[in-house]
């Protein structure tokens, strides 16, 4: 994450950022009501609002947030309520020493707000700590017609798709791929979709005999 990004989202939790609403998203709930429990990494985890609801419905949860101040509120909140989820902070992009897998990986609002370079280190990450049809569930702006200047373009899901394999991906023979979408506006104008990806082996099944 560049240097002028991290003053800044630092600054914005001197205070209440506007995106720190204390309330998990109805898509979440409905994820954990469809899924049994397992492991899940919550990228851009903020004061742990989300990752807290999920260890509340039995998930192992880690979370990772540059923001330092962001990650000690969700040790306290966590403390708070008796939960243990592992909370460090960290650079999303940066992510080669994170043993996984997961069966989940949650990420709202955090994949657009990086630059072009540190998304495609994310993206290269992603089949690596994801169990083979674990579950990659974004929350992001959308700039598929490059209005806004921001948000997510046709590239940016190409990179998180089948579209990208980096050298590490090809040796895991696993990519991601787009089961769902939702779309949507945030604050009635601003294009924005859930997007559900599922991580999938690239190796053919083999028959049974």
């Amino acid at each position: 994450m560049d240097f002028i990004r991290r003053i800044w989202f630092g600054l914005m939790y001197l205070g209440k950022p506007p995106w720190d609403t204390g309330i998990t998203p109805p898509e979440v709930m409905r994820f954990i009501d469809s899924h049994q429990p397992g492991r899940a990494l919550d990228l851009g985890c903020g004061t742990g609002t989300n990752a807290i609801t999920l260890a509340q419905h039995g998930w192992r949860v880690t979370g990772i947030d540059f923001a330092g101040k962001a990650i000690r509120a969700a040790r306290r909140k966590a403390h708070q309520t008796g939960l243990e989820i592992k909370f460090q902070q960290g650079d999303v992009s940066r992510l080669e020493g994170l043993n996984g897998p997961f069966d989940l990986v949650l990420d709202i609002g955090c994949f657009h707000s990086l630059p072009a370079r540190s998304r495609e280190r994310y993206a290269a990450n992603l089949p690596r700590l994801l169990l083979d049809r674990g579950i990659f569930l974004v929350y992001a702006w959308m700039d598929e017609g490059g209005k806004y200047g921001s948000g997510l373009g046709q590239y940016d899901l190409a990179l998180l798709s089948a579209g990208y394999h980096g050298m590490e991906n090809a040796q895991l023979k696993k990519h991601l791929r787009l089961v769902e979408r939702q779309d949507g506006t945030e604050r009635g104008a601003r294009p924005s979709a859930w997007l559900t990806f599922q991580c999938v082996s690239d190796e053919p099944e083999k028959s049974a005999r």
